[in-house]
């Protein structure tokens, strides 16, 4: 049974977000698909990551983004997008007029096919964005099985929230659950991906996502899965990794001084307690949501986005980069219009997120859950502000200390930090054990020891 304790002024906090270390006479069962467990996933937006906007332009990138260190490209959806009530110029990628069509502005499924190719010879996976609770408003389902559609008094598909452009499925239709469930093994059949991103994951009944994942194991024995959804249920046999929105939100307020950092403690406790331990957590600082409607990080997170960036790496579960941030993208992307990605890196985040993939790779104690280290908080007596912890795992360590405030403070440990045989990180010089430590607004320190 984990255990967690609260960190008062000077106590020590245990907490784990994944199963304890098998021990040597434990065999190793992967729960995950074996290259899932350091892995760092890369959202692609295809329409503005080139001026062309095409897969034939996007696959230029691809040896930059594998010298980045990424593992996982996930392409937001890729098919045609509906005309009716079409939001914008362009349209929501989210409003989908066939599953199994790809939108020809990005390209042809050849042009796709070929992305899918050339990023498996490099060793990156790839996995689809999936929007199986709604259509667009003109998808030929509407006229052809209206009755698969959640429907209003007058008959009309309903409207969620303000997605004006789309028409939610209704999951008590058994022919509409095969259609879809084909429709996701066409895209492993025809393109050979790795996976799905299942979006907002909540909204579809949980028993289809247990019949879809024992078909598309069938096709694919290490296919993941990616709930966009904070749902325990779905993640006890069903989806690998899910999303930490709560966490997200909390990083957020933590980084306006709206909240202390008791409260990025009590997220990850409550993470803790209501998942399974083999549940991975998804840990951003941005995504295709966050960047066009509640602003890039530097606008949620200021100063302290660099800071935030490099915690999603230190915390067990898997850290996503969204394109642009590791170039520093300091802009809202257009979501219905096209726009380009400004490549430009005037604050050096390439190099940080390089040396952060490497670091992951490298240190046995950052692998996500069921092969991960636990975190142990280290004392220290200014909690309010400083986020100290280690992780250890088969001889390897980390050490991370966070300033999370805009004040400079003077820290004191209770136990010499980092400890010895210790390297910083990124320059990997040689670090010096001490008990007490300044710190800048919204200073970070990592150390590790492989």
């Amino acid at each position: 049974m984990k255990k967690l304790f609260l960190l008062l002024v000077a106590s020590t906090m245990l907490f784990s977000c994944g199963n304890k270390k098998q021990t040597d006479n434990q065999p190793v069962t992967g729960i995950h698909p074996e290259w899932v467990y350091g892995a760092t996933i890369y959202e692609v937006n295809t329409r503005q990551f080139t001026p062309e906007g095409t897969f034939n332009a996007f696959v230029t990138h691809l040896p930059r983004l594998k010298e980045l260190g990424v593992d996982i490209l996930w392409f937001m959806p890729i098919q045609t997008i509906g005309e009716k009530e079409r939001k914008g110029t362009l349209g929501s990628y989210y409003s989908i007029q066939n599953y199994t069509e790809v939108n020809s502005e990005f390209g042809s499924m050849d042009d796709f096919k070929n992305v899918v190719k050339q990023a498996h010879n490099l060793g990156l996976k790839v996995i689809l964005d999936w929007v199986p609770n709604h259509t667009s408003r003109d998808h030929e389902w509407i006229t052809e099985h209206p009755d698969w559609y959640r429907r209003d008094s007058l008959g009309n598909p309903i409207v969620m929230y303000d997605w004006t452009d789309i028409a939610p499925l209704d999951y008590e239709k058994t022919e509409m659950r095969s259609a879809m469930l084909n429709a996701m093994m066409f895209w492993i059949r025809e393109t050979d991906i790795d996976g799905f991103r299942c979006d907002v994951a909540y909204e579809v009944p949980t028993d289809f996502w247990e019949t879809a994942k024992d078909s598309l194991i069938a096709l694919k024995s290490d296919i993941f899965m990616l709930a966009e959804a904070e749902k325990p249920e779905l993640n006890e046999s069903i989806f690998n990794a899910f999303y930490a929105w709560d966490f997200h939100h909390k990083m957020n307020m933590v980084a306006q001084g709206k909240e202390p950092v008791d409260s990025l403690r009590l997220s990850l406790k409550r993470l803790n307690n209501r998942f399974s331990p083999n549940a991975i957590p998804l840990f951003f600082t941005s995504n295709h949501d966050e960047n066009s409607w509640n602003g890039t990080e530097f606008e949620r997170m200021g100063d302290a986005a660099k800071t935030f960036a490099v915690l999603t790496y230190m915390l067990p579960g898997i850290p996503l980069i969204y394109n642009g941030q590791e170039a520093g993208l300091n802009r809202r992307l257009a979501f219905f219009e096209k726009d380009s990605i400004d490549w430009t890196d005037k604050a050096n985040f390439a190099e940080l997120y390089k040396s952060l993939n490497a670091l992951k790779k490298a240190n046995k104690a950052l692998l996500s859950q069921e092969r991960s280290g636990e975190i142990t908080e280290i004392v220290n007596d200014k909690p309010a502000n400083v986020f100290s912890f280690k992780r250890e795992n088969e001889g390897s360590e980390i050490v991370c200390v966070f300033n999370l405030s805009k004040n400079s403070v003077k820290v004191v440990f209770g136990e010499e930090v980092p400890g010895t045989s210790f390297s910083a990180f990124p320059n990997a010089e040689a670090a010096i054990p001490v008990k007490e430590m300044e710190l800048k607004p919204w200073e970070y320190k990592v150390f590790y020891k492989e």
